[in-house]
């Protein structure tokens, strides 16, 4: 099986294929080091903070399996036609020789998953006595009276158990013969089954996970551990947001840069909990907020369709509060860190995205004639107030609002400029009592 996956991982690196499709941000760190793991013939463990996409990368291994191997039909543990296992198996083999019946499994079938959970048992892994086989007659020591567990079961394929350390520490020693003698032990009497699986893993760092810890001869045995990370590039980061969110409106590549820097803002923070993480989930769950408000808004003032604006960034905070962890002594500032942070990525994201463009004349202009926005504000006359000053085409085409009849792509842009003057201090803002902003000079 190890095999198998050597050199389909080979033929895809010689080809030019990627053998990861849907992994960002790995590129160039995880993936050469878990490739590695797997030319090796290696067990695996992955090591990182929640919402690193472990779980994902594990997933993706089965891309690396032949679509279709044959199987005995009917055999507890996908057997190989010419290389049985089981008693039972070998018997069939046996007695039927070529017409042993085969059927065909496909690769997705091959891949196993457990989340460890405290209840889970050697049972669940590895097998026990089925007490209904030993009624019908069998000896308590047959081999044919075991119900295998999830381990046995993903003969040649993949075995995955997502956050290893919750496992009892008992647990994790019935693991320890799977992995180098690769044979079974239930109820006091060894089967012996060269079992041909790759047991992979992942676990969050010990320091943050005082539920457990992962026992050091399991450790030993994983050839390989491979630290994962958060997306190093902001660029990563959006990417990974475009791929994983299901939008509910039309969120323009400027809104979702401010995201992705807000999330990254929240990593390097110290008043956030840095030993749980801050997922990419958040963004992901962000992104999706800022689409949900901006429909919500086009149902209530009634626009023909639905385009964020940086107003609707600030349901973000309140929304997905829940989602982090604050470090002791941020105990009543919650709101006001997150407020700050999400400030602070929008004014990184319009002075990146308008580098060069000189704003002084919408300033101006704005200080003589105040603009008005805001949640009931429609995109339409968002873009009537504005004042006629040639940098707004420069605006315009910096943040891919140009070319289009619809005023919402304006209007986000607009908004996007007026913020940033008003957080550079160049402009000044207020909100009204119905919830409209007026910004003013």
């Amino acid at each position: 099986m190890k095999t198998e996956l050597r050199e389909n991982l080979l033929d895809a690196l010689r080809a030019g294929r990627d053998p990861w499709p849907g992994i960002v941000g790995f590129e160039s760190t995880v993936l050469p080091q878990l490739e590695r793991a797997l030319i090796a013939g290696h067990d695996v463990v992955l090591l990182g903070e929640r919402g690193q996409g472990k779980t994902r990368l594990l997933r993706s291994l089965t891309g690396l399996l032949d679509e279709w191997t044959p199987v005995i039909e009917g055999s507890e543990l996908g057997e190989h036609p010419f290389e049985p296992i089981t008693p039972a198996s070998r018997r069939r083999a046996d007695e039927l020789g070529d017409e042993l019946p085969v059927t065909w499994v496909h690769r997705s079938e091959r891949y196993t998953e457990k989340l460890a959970t405290p209840d889970t048992a050697v049972a669940d892994l590895i097998g026990d006595v089925d007490p209904v086989k030993v009624a019908e007659g069998r000896s308590l020591g047959d081999p044919e009276t075991i119900h295998y567990g999830l381990v046995p079961r993903a003969h040649r394929g993949i075995v995955a158990i997502n956050e290893l350390p919750d496992l009892a520490e008992r647990i994790q020693v019935a693991l320890l013969n799977v992995m180098e003698e690769r044979d079974i032990q239930v109820r006091g009497y060894t089967v012996r089954l060269p079992l041909d699986v790759l047991l992979v893993a992942s676990a969050n760092p010990e320091d943050y996970t005082n539920r457990g810890r992962i026992i050091t001869p399991l450790k030993d045995r994983f050839g390989a551990e491979v630290r994962t990370h958060y997306p190093l590039e902001v660029a990563d980061e959006i990417a990974l947001v475009r791929q994983e969110a299901d939008l509910t409106a039309d969120v323009p590549d400027h809104l979702v840069e401010v995201v992705a820097r807000f999330t990254r803002h929240l990593r390097d923070s110290s008043a956030v909990d840095q030993s749980s993480g801050v997922s990419a989930r958040f963004a992901v769950a962000a992104a999706e907020t800022v689409a949900a408000a901006a429909l919500r808004r086009a149902a209530l003032v009634g626009e023909p369709s639905a385009f964020a604006r940086p107003v609707d960034l600030e349901t973000v905070p309140a929304v997905l509060r829940g989602k982090l962890e604050f470090a002791s002594g941020e105990d009543g500032r919650e709101e006001e860190v997150l407020e700050h942070l999400l400030h602070r990525a929008t004014a990184d994201t319009a002075r990146y995205r308008l580098r060069g463009v000189d704003l002084t004349e919408l300033a101006e202009a704005v200080s003589a004639n105040p603009v008005r926005t805001g949640e009931r504000i429609p995109a339409a006359q968002v873009v009537a107030g504005l004042p006629t000053v040639g940098v707004l085409t420069q605006v315009a085409s910096r943040l891919g609002a140009e070319g289009t009849e619809d005023p919402g792509p304006m209007a986000s842009a607009a908004e996007l400029a007026l913020e940033y003057l008003f957080l550079t201090r160049k402009l000044a803002k207020d909100e009204s009592d119905d919830g409209d902003t007026v910004s003013y000079g």
